[in-house]
């Protein structure tokens, strides 16, 4: 795989059972890539071992005045500067492709699961862990992937050191083939605690991002209230847990880093005193006891790929445990048609067997709940990816087809929910309204219903650039630069420009004042007349106009009918829409005179 050919057209299926899995996994699905850096890296490797033959026969050749072997020499080192150099430009060359790859993969495995999960994944996993995830952690799961073939390279030339010196020069050979491996494996006792400590830095980390995303997305409300300095605080706090944890974990390395350097030292410092007493001994040659001297020298660059390899698994590790727990996420109930190569028109009522809620097709459904998380997983379940998994694994029917018979496409093509906190993605407006739909509702049309004049005009006086076309002015990340209200009927917008068979639409008009809320409901009912349409809220204005309202209490369905009949009629349902006490509901109901006032006082 190169990295022109990216993105992936399938990431394939990872193995999330644990973090060192999920690495083992990545591997694999590049073993072509890791050859091609593993024969490189022998490459590289090789012939910087190779130069101390190259200056040995120099030495000697000179010492011993022989002008043919000195060219020999000679040519042996350009042959081995040749290999050097072309070994290191393609190991760099494979090597970084391994890494940009692999986070390339973890990365596209991430968004299928995003687009998979939707915004359910947020109600599992923290906010701050999913950037994390998908920012810094990628990063590093990169990077041990990439080292890996480096650290095989180095370690199949450490190997073929000893056996070359044993052979060359037995009586040297036998300290170093000794001594070599005590200074790789030197290191491994500290490095358990040296992952713990970076453990700790990586979760102090995750909750400061955490912190720091909170604080951002709700900046807004914070300012209203004076509490910039409290959060100001709080994350100052967590940044100096981080910059404590980080220097804590830095010392355990820099120990490691010291090793490496100290030991392969003292190893040099017994190959050279034991070789001259060889030497003046006249046991071996001078040449024999430069190159036994620059092949030990050398062995602190391959030795370097033990210690890089330790502190990639270290850090990499909690990182890929991190996104093996986010792609271990799924949907509760499995899709069976996706296994299948039919496919199942579904089109007609929407009911949902575990609450009994059933919304006709081509009416406008509002349905009241006491409890707006209630209302949350509701909208969920009618949209075919609950946050929890029922106990009997209910699904939810549309014309009688279960829709988790449905391909997750085909799911979310006929059925669509906007939530309470709908997001913007920055770009132009013409961007944001550029989804996938059916094509029967422009996006003038979706506009107008979501009674967003206001909204144009704001923008038409803020594209200086665009010559006061609106369409064309971008919106910054998150819709910021405007007001709640506004950035609502933004999505409401470019939800009714989908025109789905099916739209479930949670508090759609919960940030406008009641004017706007009225005419926003009419605009919804007049431009999805002949779609199915399910509004939850307990606005009386935009229940009024609904074709038929559903009571929603203890999680099943008790009461159906129009806003004004069942606010005669039904205390539970009056209870949750005039927000009434008990010693008003034990009152009689208002008659029809009284109900036209209590509604104008509620709007």
């Amino acid at each position: 795989m190169q990295i022109r050919d990216l993105p992936y057209a399938d990431p394939g299926v990872p193995d999330v059972r644990s973090g060192t899995r999920f690495l083992l996994w990545l591997g694999r699905q590049q073993l072509g890539g890791q050859v091609k850096s593993l024969l490189w890296g022998l490459l590289h490797h090789l012939g910087i071992a190779g130069l101390p033959l190259g200056v040995g026969l120099a030495v000697q050749a000179v010492v011993d005045r022989d002008g043919g072997r000195l060219a020999l020499a000679g040519a042996l080192l350009v042959v081995l500067g040749a290999a050097i150099a072309a070994g290191d430009v393609m190991l760099h060359r494979t090597a970084v492709t391994n890494w940009i790859t692999a986070a390339a993969r973890v990365q596209q495995l991430l968004s299928r699961k995003t687009a998979e999960l939707g915004s359910v994944l947020t109600r599992r996993v923290a906010a701050g862990e999913v950037v994390a995830v998908s920012t810094g952690d990628v990063e590093k799961i990169g990077w041990f992937v990439e080292a890996l073939s480096r650290f095989a390279a180095a370690a199949v030339t450490l190997v073929v050191i000893c056996v070359g010196l044993v052979v060359y020069q037995p009586a040297l050979g036998v300290v170093v083939a000794v001594g070599i491996p005590v200074l790789a494996l030197a290191v491994l006792p500290l490095l358990p605690r040296a992952t713990r400590r970076a453990d700790v830095q990586r979760e102090k980390a995750g909750r400061a991002t955490e912190l720091a995303s909170d604080t951002v997305a709700g900046l807004r409300v914070l300012r209203g209230i004076g509490g910039e300095e409290l959060f100001l605080r709080r994350y100052r706090a967590a940044s100096q847990e981080v910059r404590g944890a980080a220097v804590h974990s830095a010392r355990m390395w820099a120990l490691i880093a010291a090793i490496q350097v100290v030991l392969p030292g003292l190893l040099l410092i017994a190959v050279v005193a034991y070789g001259t007493r060889l030497a003046l001994d006249g046991r071996i040659e001078v040449g024999e006891l430069v190159t036994v001297y620059s092949a030990v020298a050398l062995t602190h660059h391959a030795l370097r790929n033990f210690e890089e390899i330790a502190m990639a698994f270290s850090f990499s590790r909690p990182s890929a445990k991190r996104a093996a727990r986010v792609l271990a996420l799924a949907r509760t109930t499995t899709t069976t048609a996706e296994a299948g190569d039919g496919r199942r028109e579904a089109t007609g009522d929407l009911y949902d067997p575990l609450t009994g809620l059933r919304a006709p097709a081509g009416l406008f459904t509002a349905v009241v709940c006491g409890d707006p998380d209630v209302a949350g997983r509701l909208a969920d379940r009618l949209g075919g990816h609950p946050a929890e998994p029922d106990a009997d694994h209910t699904s939810v029917l549309l014309g009688g087809v279960p829709l988790d018979e449905l391909p997750l496409e085909d799911a979310r093509t006929v059925v669509l929910v906007q939530d309470k906190d709908p997001v913007l993605l920055s770009g132009t407006l013409r961007e944001l309204l550029d989804v996938p739909a059916s094509g029967a509702v422009r996006a003038g049309e979706a506009l107008s219903a979501a009674r967003c004049d206001d909204v144009l005009d704001a923008l038409a006086q803020a594209s200086v650039d665009t010559g006061g076309d609106p369409m064309r002015t971008r919106i910054t990340e998150r819709g910021r630069s405007l007001s709640g209200g506004q950035r609502q009927r933004l999505a409401l917008a470019r939800s009714l420009v989908t025109d789905p068979e099916v739209l479930v639409l949670d508090e759609p008009t919960s940030a406008v004042d009641a004017h706007t809320e009225a005419t926003v409901a009419t605009g919804i009912a007049e431009l999805r007349r002949t779609r199915t349409t399910v509004v939850l809220a307990s606005s009386p204005l935009l229940l009024d106009r609904a074709d038929r309202v559903v009571l929603v209490h203890d999680g099943q369905a008790v009461a159906v009918g129009t806003h004004r009949d069942l606010l005669a009629t039904e205390p539970r349902y009056r209870a949750v829409v005039t927000r009434e006490t008990d010693e008003e509901l034990a009152a009689p109901a208002p008659r029809v005179g009284e109900l036209e006032a209590l509604e104008g006082e509620s709007a």
